[in-house]
């Protein structure tokens, strides 16, 4: 499970200063899920395996959504995002960036369900996961710190310091409005608590309920559909001791078929120089390099940016399937390595 780092769990100490640290911490982990759960959804066929496939993309989206709401939060106390840096950017393969110290390694890898269960539900898994059974089987249960507690540590620093400053000074000009569905504008206590509510409910769920504000499964019970390969429903007449739902919905089925086989944990460096494969690559390192580029200056005073920042990641998506019509060897095809690449390099 997810452990927080010392020189994080410091900065918790009643000043703005630490929240800042926090919070770019919270935007950098948010960033971090999104080029694996990519590089998992871009193997997929969106034919072929389109339940899966409308999943994991609305886990992306949410996880943009995230970590523009951590922005918001840190704009409004007056820190400033950095999103423009290559340290911004984790190695992959690689344990979660800054605010985490764990056993899981992250890389970046082709679909498969197996990928779901021992990385993706693992970095979305609750403190308490609930558990529902699949027919006879169920989730295991898990211990451990997990990224809520680490925003419920957020919350509870924004709520003590409030108590005596004024710590939401920030230009609220500053705010992201648009782009997203459910952007929160953070401009105090009961906004900032809001927006991580918002954040850790559509993650995990909550103590009670595995359902995030719209009614639909949170991020970690979507991955468990996905590797159960059945909607999670309401268990309408539970009988006693049964639990509330169950994995016994509509089939999600998967088509080996419709997964393109792909290097694991690529690299720049690792596509022969001059070849199809590395400047496509780099092609796509660059747009993706642009891409952050474009959102440090959205969070950094130009909010109304937000759309070139959203082109830009459509062409990644675009350079990133052709990418993968490159074989690099039999029946293994090239992937991008989400590395940062400006434009001098």
């Amino acid at each position: 499970m997810i452990q927080l780092k010392p020189e994080l769990c410091n900065c918790f100490n009643k000043k703005p200063e630490g929240l800042w640290k926090a919070l770019q911490a919270a935007i950098e982990l948010e960033h971090s899920t999104i080029p694996p759960y990519l590089y998992a959804l871009y193997s997929l066929d969106p034919a072929r395996n389109a339940s899966i496939y409308k999943l994991i993309f609305s886990i992306v989206t949410q996880e943009m959504l995230h970590m523009s709401l951590a922005c918001n939060i840190l704009n409004a106390i007056g820190g400033k995002p950095v999103i423009d840096h290559k340290k911004f950017i984790p190695g992959y393969p690689g344990p979660l960036p800054g605010c985490v110290e764990q056993g899981l390694i992250v890389g970046l890898s082709g679909f498969t369900r197996q990928l779901v269960k021992d990385t993706f539900m693992v970095i979305e898994e609750p403190e308490d996961p609930l558990n529902f059974p699949v027919r006879k089987a169920a989730l295991a249960a898990a211990q451990g710190e997990t990224i809520g507690e680490f925003y419920g540590h957020i919350k509870r620093e924004i709520v003590e310091i409030s108590k005596h400053r004024n710590i939401f000074k920030g230009d609220p000009r500053r705010q992201l409005t648009v782009g997203f569905t459910d952007l929160v504008r953070v401009t105090d206590v009961d906004s900032a608590v809001q927006a991580i509510n918002l954040i850790v409910e559509q993650g995990e769920g909550t103590a009670t309920s595995p359902l995030d504000p719209e009614h639909e499964p949170a991020h970690y019970y979507r991955f468990a559909e996905i590797y159960h390969g059945r909607k999670l429903i309401r268990n309408d007449k539970p009988g006693p001791g049964e639990p509330a739902f169950v994995y016994g919905g509509e089939p999600i089925p998967l088509d080996p078929k419709g997964v393109t086989p792909l290097v694991t944990n690529p690299k720049a460096s690792h596509y022969t120089a001059g070849s199809q494969a590395a400047a496509t690559n780099n092609n796509f390192n660059f747009t993706y390099t642009s891409m952050l580029k474009s959102l440090h200056k959205v969070f950094n005073g130009k909010p109304d940016h937000i759309a070139p920042a959203v082109e830009l990641m459509e062409s990644m998506k675009l350079q990133a399937l052709y990418l993968m019509t490159i074989a690099v060897k039999d029946d293994v095809y090239a992937g991008p390595s989400f590395e940062y690449r400006p434009a001098n390099d």
